[in-house]
């Protein structure tokens, strides 16, 4: 039988060579597996020069400007996905402009989607009776507060909605929905 001598034993450089190459390989491959589910809780964001998301029709499609307009005439307000999916209404001024704001479409009250009622030209709330003006200003409550504001913006055809940081125009206070 042969004894084993101390220059038969790995030393200990290379044990812990070996003991960081395994370690630097399960890490490396558990990050790769876990990139894409990270990944997938992460909505992705089409990014405009503000950093807003891609408004949406009601099939998920991109909204273009120039598909919107020739679908829909001046003084038009309809309903477009907007910042985190909430309905937003994009506003036509004009043959050939959409407004530079958009209105969210939840009620200040309890939360219901309010339809534009153009009869009335007015915002009204099924819900519970509250009205907003054309700018979403509420005229009638019991809602406490206006509809809260979107920044709209025409990039390449494509339009963009993001947070509205400015003072509320309607107001003239800080927007209390930021």
């Amino acid at each position: 039988m042969t004894q084993m001598t101390s220059s038969d034993v790995p030393g200990m450089g290379r044990r812990q060579f070996m003991n960081l190459l395994t370690f630097g390989s399960v890490t490396g491959v558990a990050l790769g597996s876990l990139y894409p589910v990270v990944k997938y809780f992460i909505p992705p964001r089409a990014s405009g020069s503000g950093g807003g998301t891609s408004a949406k029709d009601e099939l998920g499609n991109s909204v273009t400007a120039s598909g919107w307009l020739a679908n829909h005439a001046d003084g038009d307000r309809s309903l477009v996905q907007g910042l985190k999916g909430d309905p937003t209404y994009l506003i036509v001024e004009g043959d050939d402009a959409i407004g530079s704001y958009g209105i969210n479409a939840i009620c200040t009250h309890l939360g219901c989607v309010v339809p534009w009622n153009s009869g009335v030209n007015k915002f009204v709330c099924p819900c519970h009776g509250s009205q907003y003006n054309s700018t979403g200003k509420v005229v009638r409550g019991p809602a406490p507060l206006s509809l809260a504001l979107a920044n709209i913006a025409v990039e390449n055809d494509t339009v963009f909605v993001s947070q509205w940081t400015e003072t509320d125009f309607r107001t003239g206070e800080k927007p209390w929905w930021t």
